[in-house]
């Protein structure tokens, strides 16, 4: 297997849980954790989906634009202001 430089790739982790709300809370949960290890995590495309429909795909995190830059690390459900806090964030 050769290296393309520039490639990157992305770790699929399926975990089972009974419904979105609580896969949203794990996700993020488990998104914080690692990004506490390594700053390769991009919390902003973290999903979740269905275990039989696996392509409908739920944000877990907002993401939206920050005036000034950077993204909303706030859960997709929030309703306080936009901010960056709440993860250690490359972006």
């Amino acid at each position: 297997m050769v290296n393309v430089p520039g490639e990157r790739w992305v770790i699929h982790l399926p975990v089972v849980v009974p419904d979105l709300h609580r896969a949203r809370i794990f996700a993020r949960t488990a998104a914080r954790a690692l990004a506490l290890l390594t700053s390769r995590i991009d919390a902003g495309e973290v999903t979740v989906s269905p275990e039989d429909a696996q392509g409908v795909r739920h944000r877990v995190f907002c993401d939206r634009r920050l005036a000034g830059g950077g993204r909303c690390a706030l859960p997709t459900d929030h309703t306080a202001p936009c901010t960056r806090s709440g993860l250690n964030r490359r972006r």
